[in-house]
């Protein structure tokens, strides 16, 4: 009996052990998990306020370009710097053009920073579209915007732009606020 009893008793002792390795393993299971749970909620935070700066980021330099395409709408000296376009344009056509631009660059910063969803930009374009003026600017930039990289957001949204410009112009009714299909988003 005295063997079965020691036999009895090692398996206790390894059972015992094996417990509190078990144990052991959890309890550092836990503590890794809180310090990954931890982890993570700091990594978000820290995702947040890098989107939130890029946002500031982003107005203040929507700020600058109003600034400078002010400037140069109200003198022309200033606006001489910006006639890149592939035929002379006058002055008074140069400010038109220029704030086309800000327009256009208002609605692209505020569809990025989240202020409107990407069918209301949709349908501020085909608005703005009915502008004659802003169509000859569309077209006086194309060059421009193919520069863009191809896979960027405002590449992107500049052929959907074109594509719109080019269903417009072919229609034949009279509702254009019916052309085209809204994207997805």
């Amino acid at each position: 009996m005295a063997t079965q009893k020691s036999g009895t008793r090692g398996l206790r002792a390894v059972a015992t052990a094996g417990m509190g390795l078990v144990t052991g393993a959890l309890a550092t299971l836990a503590a890794q998990r809180q310090s990954l749970d931890s982890l993570r909620v700091r990594i978000e935070y820290l995702e947040r306020q890098a989107q939130t700066q890029r946002d500031t980021n982003r107005a203040l330099q929507q700020r600058l370009h109003w600034e400078l395409l002010s400037k140069a709408m109200d003198d022309p000296e200033l606006a001489e710097v910006l006639d890149t376009y592939d035929e002379a344009v006058s002055a008074n056509k140069q400010r038109q053009f220029l704030f086309a631009n800000a327009l256009y660059t208002n609605a692209l910063c505020y569809y990025q920073i989240g202020n409107i969803s990407r069918e209301e930009f949709f349908g501020f374009v085909r608005g703005i579209l009915q502008n004659r003026i802003f169509r000859e600017y569309w077209y006086a930039t194309r060059p421009h915007r193919a520069t863009l990289i191809d896979a960027s957001e405002e590449a992107e949204l500049g052929r959907m732009v074109d594509d719109l410009l080019r269903q417009l112009e072919e229609t034949d009714i009279d509702e254009w606020w019916v052309v085209g299909e809204p994207p997805a988003e």
